[in-house]
């Protein structure tokens, strides 16, 4: 009898040794999607959700249609209090439904990405200094968590400032992630507010790159747009400027304008006292070789600020990448 006890327990140990082994060697990574300041109560916090199959072998996990069986996200004080679950997530984990799911398959040194907003996992409602840890369940969510599978990341930082402070238009002024100041925009002439925008790109400062950017007239360039854009109301408009900047962050629309410069040079400004020109040449490095683009910004001047409205790029070949030799 115990003979055949040891080896019913050994049959069980090499069934689960895998799931351990395997899951051992997955490396589980969160990181902001972009990098900004976040309010209380108003715009998503995207986490980007990577998984990393380490192993020598094929890992295989599932991913529910509805990611709150899937992932999950610990958020707590700097004393180490929980923030409670959002009312959403509690109500999908609760109703009677069926779970629909597909089997995802990595093999070695692949990575499978996506991306969950926080508020949809924790309630976000207190400014303040919070750290941030996600869970992954390979085999789904189930109410007694001691029995899943668990594979946890990472741990963020996350600030959450008060509510956005309303500008003299009832439109909330942006602040500097850097310093936490408030951005103004200042009377700077066209070619400084072309380099300001991209020196923030560079920084990845997206407050400051949106700051001289007219959403409304890069929405109104396409005839589609500018129509549909007439035909919203003032919180219509507000949610396509919106998804916009979101869009434009993820390079979904617009990516010309959005991609990184690893150097620029203004080569050329015009303007009178209502229109301007900036042509800038940037160059983008590449792996072998660093492609150049020639960029012509327009300007327009309004209450003597100066804002981009529209741009053009063109291609101007690539150059070959200095090796370095030992």
């Amino acid at each position: 009898m115990n003979i055949l006890k040891r080896i019913a327990a050994a049959v069980i140990f090499l069934s689960v040794m895998p799931l351990y082994a395997q899951t051992g060697k997955v490396d589980f990574n969160i990181r902001f999607l972009d990098r900004r300041i976040y309010y209380v109560e108003t715009d998503p916090v995207y986490v980007q959700i990577t998984i990393t199959n380490n192993s020598p072998d094929t890992y295989r996990f599932k991913l529910a249609d509805e990611r709150a069986f899937s992932v999950d996200f610990d958020i707590r004080t700097m004393t180490n209090r929980p923030l409670s679950e959002a009312d959403t997530l509690i109500r999908k984990r609760t109703q009677n439904q069926q779970v629909f799911f597909r089997e995802i398959a990595m093999e070695s040194g692949e990575s499978f990405s996506f991306t969950e907003d926080l508020r949809d996992f924790i309630n976000l409602k207190q400014p303040g200094s919070y750290r941030v840890r996600a869970r992954v369940y390979p085999e789904l969510f189930r109410h007694d968590r001691s029995a899943a599978a668990i594979i946890e990341s990472n741990t963020l930082s996350l600030n959450l400032r008060p509510a956005l402070i309303p500008g003299p238009d009832g439109i909330p002024l942006e602040m500097d992630i850097a310093t936490g100041a408030v951005l103004v925009r200042q009377k700077l002439p066209p070619d400084e507010v072309v380099e300001y925008m991209l020196r923030a790109r560079q920084e990845s400062q997206w407050e400051r790159f949106f700051l001289y950017l007219d959403i409304e007239a890069m929405l109104s360039r396409e005839a589609v747009q500018k129509r549909r854009w007439q035909a919203e109301n003032e919180e219509g408009r507000k949610n396509m400027v919106r998804d916009y900047r979101l869009r434009l962050q993820n390079s979904v629309d617009d990516g010309d304008i959005s991609v990184i410069p690893t150097k620029f040079e203004i080569v050329e400004t015009v303007y009178n006292n209502n229109e301007g020109t900036v042509i800038v040449v940037a160059r983008f490095r590449g792996s072998d070789y660093t492609e150049i683009r020639r960029y012509t910004y327009s300007l327009e001047r309004r209450d003597n600020i100066w804002a981009i409205v529209n741009y053009s790029v063109e291609g101007l070949g690539t150059e070959a990448n200095e090796r370095l030799t030992r």
